[in-house]
């Protein structure tokens, strides 16, 4: 089912923002001419008009992004992306955020990783479940994604603390 809702809200808040942009002529690696990458993200949704929306508004704030489809992909991807963050759905096919999150936490190599919960879940059983796996932030879709580039900005922060 489509949520063409979602999409309009997306297109609205990008336009409003001044953000509108053909997406496909971002690509995944790029990154602002002569700026230092903010950090390393990594997208993970099933659904592309949303994976983009979310990585072109990080790589217009200068973040350097690369995608993945689902849960498995992601868990393929972690190793070489070396992420300093990771925004992921709830909701995918072959592996869910929940068992991506639990694989991600369980791996000492991936156990650090700053991991964003960003799923149209909102009850509160869902975001006392993110906290109980050790996600550290969860966002509810729809969003602002003002709100999402100063969570990923925080996590950034907080990553480079505490190495």
């Amino acid at each position: 089912m489509e949520c063409t809702w979602l999409r309009t809200a997306w297109a609205i808040l990008l336009r409003e923002r001044g953000r509108w942009a053909n997406l496909a002529a971002v690509s995944e690696a790029e990154e602002p001419a002569g700026e230092r990458s903010l950090g390393r993200v990594l997208v993970v949704d099933d659904d592309e008009v949303i994976r983009q929306l979310i990585a072109v508004n990080l790589q217009l704030e200068g973040f350097e992004v690369a995608t993945a489809v689902d849960g498995r992909d992601c868990l393929d991807k972690v190793a070489e992306v070396a992420p300093d963050v990771i925004t992921l759905d709830v909701m995918m096919p072959r592996l869910d955020g929940w068992v991506t999150a639990v694989k991600l936490r369980e791996n000492p190599a991936t156990r650090d990783i700053r991991v964003v919960l960003i799923t149209a879940r909102a009850q509160d059983y869902d975001i006392r479940r993110g906290r109980e796996i050790g996600v550290d932030a969860y966002i509810t879709k729809p969003f602002d994604p003002d709100d999402l580039i100063r969570t990923v900005r925080e996590l950034v922060g907080a990553g480079d603390m505490s190495a």
